[in-house]
């Protein structure tokens, strides 16, 4: 299991690396935001998802039970079913659509965010080079 580096703050983010291990971003919380928002820096692309995706994922995943599928997709493309991407999105999640803040960057929740999970200690993640699942501890 990842440990978090940083405490999750802008001046000291979490250095987290996507689930192959092929890619270095931060994560930090901006609570100030309206809504609260969890900032993702990949290189100089900056992603947002609503900071409460950390409790309702686990949340999920822990109702789930199992391994799935994280699936991560750009807003653009569909998202694969029964995958964490998937449910990033979905009408039935506990914000009604959309963790994504900006439209146009709305995607890859299923690529940056269980990491930060896993370096939480809140989940299990695989690190393959394709196809990787998480699952709630």
């Amino acid at each position: 299991m990842a440990k978090a580096k940083g405490t999750g703050t802008a001046g000291d983010p979490w250095v987290l690396h996507t689930p192959p291990g092929t890619s270095e971003y931060l994560m930090w919380r901006d609570e100030a935001g309206e809504p609260p928002t969890l900032v993702c820096q990949v290189g100089t692309t900056r992603l947002g998802y609503q900071l409460r995706c950390i409790e309702d994922l686990h949340a999920m995943l822990k109702q789930h039970g199992d391994w799935m599928p994280l699936g991560a997709a750009d807003e653009q493309k569909p998202a694969k079913e029964g995958t964490v991407e998937a449910w990033g999105r979905s009408p039935e999640n506990p914000v009604g659509g959309w963790y994504g803040a900006k439209k146009g960057l709305r995607g890859r929740f299923g690529m940056y965010v269980p990491p930060l999970l896993e370096a939480l200690g809140l989940a299990e993640l695989e690190h393959e080079a394709r196809n990787n699942r998480m699952r709630a501890i």
